[in-house]
């Protein structure tokens, strides 16, 4: 039986190992094609795929199976899970992995895009800038295309030009610079904070005007220091929380 192919990543010495690799593989699989197979590889070759130690490749894997995104059954092995629900809550411990799995798991539909004057309040963020590359996305869930979130990405012009539209249909914004544009992302800031829905946000969502949303801003910097994307998501109240845990 053919296995599932898991994305590969750079791990930073100053996360835990173990957390790094949950969250790749759970970026991996809730991004996956429904025609990928649902088997995962061994610990063994996991472990060797990540470069970790086995013992911290089950650690990752417990962590996937708590959350029920796997199941593991002696003998037959490691398999996920088709009907795992999406928009389930995750840990930010600030890899860009986190984020790429957060973003990840759900249908989307590209409301439309192209180049805008910068938005007097991201002017902050692009200096240099007289536009930047606009694109609008609405997530649903998979299963019953209840919309989930809407996103709103504002992407420097050069890095827009390299961007193929369709790549951001399957994957996330984070994603897509990284590993597809090949941008050389040093860290990103979140804010989330409640707010209530606007018309607008109301409509896209299909929640009642006024009802609770999680608004998200998250800004992603070149190692260069200068700021690549800037995302503004609404995620639906009674879909998504967000827990943030800082290590000692």
């Amino acid at each position: 039986m053919t296995s599932f192919a898991p994305d590969s990543i750079v791990l930073n010495r100053k996360l835990p190992l173990w957390y790094q690799v949950s969250q790749s593989l759970r970026a991996s699989i809730l991004g996956r094609s429904p025609e990928d197979p649902l088997r995962l590889p061994t610990e063994e070759r996991l472990a060797e795929h990540y470069g970790v130690s086995v013992l911290t490749m089950r650690q990752a894997l417990k962590e996937l199976e708590d959350e029920g995104l796997i199941s593991r059954h002696r003998r037959r092995g490691t398999f996920i899970e088709p009907g795992v629900r999406r928009g389930a809550p995750v840990r930010l411990l600030g890899s860009v992995d986190a984020i790429v799995a957060q973003q990840s798991g759900m249908t989307a539909q590209l409301l439309g895009h192209g180049r805008v004057p910068v938005p007097a309040g991201l002017a902050e963020h692009f200096p240099d800038c007289a536009e930047v590359a606009s694109y609008h996305r609405l997530r649903c869930d998979e299963k019953t295309g209840e919309p989930t979130n809407h996103a709103v990405n504002h992407v420097r012009p050069e890095l827009a030009e390299r961007i193929d539209p369709d790549d951001l249909v399957r994957w996330p914004m984070t994603k897509v610079l990284r590993d597809l544009v090949k941008a050389d992302i040093s860290r990103i800031t979140d804010t989330v904070e409640a707010r209530l829905a606007d018309p607008e946000t109301a409509r896209l969502l299909e929640v009642p005007l006024l009802s609770p949303i999680l608004h998200y801003t998250g800004v992603t910097y070149g190692t260069d220091g200068r700021v690549l994307d800037v995302a503004v998501i609404h995620y639906r109240g009674d879909r998504f929380s967000f827990t943030v845990t800082l290590d000692a």
